[in-house]
């Protein structure tokens, strides 16, 4: 098909697709000045589940510098549905159509495109890093959803290969785009709560799940590619994604595919929580703590938990899902706790906030009222978390959630996830990011990978 090029407005080029369009030949008079196509960013979504219909795909397209130019999935059935979703919504918005989205089953045929500048990462856990690292090679600007990786091992290859490339990498940690999240770290960092002593991290928690039968592939669905670098295992429904809607899949209850809830929350909670902490770019040296784990059925992550880890500025954080959920700074003078308030990121996430909980509270209600001093610790601002990244791009500046700080507090999250499968603690190196004299625990670091879809 024809694209409109943001490097060569006039010039045609041909993609493989799963569907070819024609495009039509009226260019509406929007296109021109700031906006035109020689200015826009041209961006390739690769996962159209449901966090990108509900928020990586409306994140860009409300933009006018934004150029959604294909979509990508394993099951043709939603790139179809995306196709229409992005083609529908800029019909409504120029009222005339002067692109269609082209459509991809392989995010590899997207690598080499030089119509593609940036792309939108929304696909399950398990292929975040491998797919990072691919397009951050082929010198793609990227927004990745959370968790940045199934393994430390490859969370740290994601960064160095992000770094290397020097593309503009953000991770889908919205709640540093949230004021209440960015001015309880100001506050602790600031001293209004005296010295940070203790860190409380609430999560939801998951239920078990039944036994679920065998059933044939869907024709619609590349399942051996679906399944990446993970074991083979038989295709269920209830493993993968829901073939009608968009409800939430059934891997994020699989460890084959993703930890639980402790990477699936714990990657926004945890890193609001460095925030305040100072500690971004480093991790815990001390973890332990316990678990229940379900001992049947499909879903298997783990259920009710209580970790703790000790850092090396002495502040210790206890995470678990039996807290409230938000973020809970304690110190010597007092405590803040910062929570999403009654939001959820989709209507189907579990277990929301009861009603009436403060986004922003305090010990003493003149801790949130206290201003920061002007020669006080100001964090960045970003009331838009997209925005930023797109705002980045251009600037060829650092957004607010970098990779090596997505990678930070992904491993951390990882750290209390490998704490649950130990009766000990487990003493870890932040630095060399290896445990101490303790072969075990390292060997979870990594997973043996299936190919050939591996990292490794």
């Amino acid at each position: 098909m024809s694209q409109i090029k943001r490097r060569d407005f006039i010039k045609k080029t041909s993609a493989a697709s799963v569907a070819t369009f024609a495009v039509p030949t009226i260019v509406p008079a929007s296109v021109f000045g700031k906006n035109a196509p020689s200015n826009r960013i041209n961006i390739a979504a690769i996962g159209t589940g449901r966090i990108a219909r509900v928020m990586d795909l409306p994140g860009v397209l409300r933009h006018d510098d934004v150029q959604l130019v294909s979509v990508c999935d394993l099951d043709a059935k939603r790139v179809l549905e995306a196709s229409q979703l992005v083609n529908n919504y800029y019909y409504e918005k120029y009222g005339k159509k002067y692109i269609e989205v082209s459509q991809y089953t392989d995010y590899r045929e997207l690598l080499d495109k030089d119509d593609v500048d940036a792309v939108l990462i929304s696909t399950p856990d398990h292929w975040h890093a491998k797919i990072g690292v691919d397009f951050a090679r082929a010198g793609k600007d990227i927004f990745m959803q959370k968790p940045a990786s199934l393994t430390i091992q490859e969370g740290r290859i994601l960064s160095d290969e992000v770094q290397k490339a020097g593309v503009i990498f953000q991770i889908g940690s919205q709640q540093r785009s949230s004021n209440q999240f960015r001015f309880a770290a100001e506050l602790v960092r600031n001293g209004k709560i005296g010295e940070l002593k203790k860190v409380y991290v609430g999560l939801p928690g998951d239920p078990a799940g039944d036994e679920e039968p065998e059933l044939p592939i869907p024709t619609n669905l590349n399942y051996d590619m679906w399944l990446g670098s993970t074991p083979e295992v038989y295709y269920t429904e209830k493993r993968v994604h829901p073939q009608v809607g968009y409800g939430r899949p059934g891997w994020l209850r699989c460890e084959q595919f993703g930890a639980g809830m402790i990477t699936g929350w714990g990657s926004h909670h945890i890193d609001s929580a460095h925030w305040g902490m100072d500690t971004e770019y480093t991790g815990p040296i001390e973890i332990w703590g316990k678990a229940d784990f379900p001992t049947s059925g499909l879903w298997n992550v783990h259920g009710i938990f209580e970790t703790h880890a000790l850092y090396e500025n002495g502040v210790e954080m206890t995470v678990s899902n039996t807290l409230p959920n938000g973020v809970k700074f304690e110190g010597t003078e007092g405590w803040i706790f910062v929570t999403r308030g009654a939001y959820r990121a989709t209507a189907s996430d579990p277990l929301p906030n009861a009603e009436g909980v403060k986004p922003l509270d305090a010990s003493d209600p003149k801790i949130i009222s206290s201003p920061i001093e002007k020669d006080g610790i100001h964090l960045p601002v970003s009331e838009n978390h997209h925005r930023n990244w797109l705002d980045a791009i251009k600037s060829k500046t650092e957004p607010i959630a970098p990779v090596e700080v997505a990678h930070r507090s992904c491993s951390a999250c990882l750290l209390h996830h490998m704490a649950m499968k130990f009766d000990r603690k487990l003493h870890w190196d932040p630095k060399a990011e290896k445990f101490k004299d303790d072969a075990e625990a390292n060997s979870m670091l990594s997973r043996s990978q299936r190919e050939p879809y591996g990292l490794l």
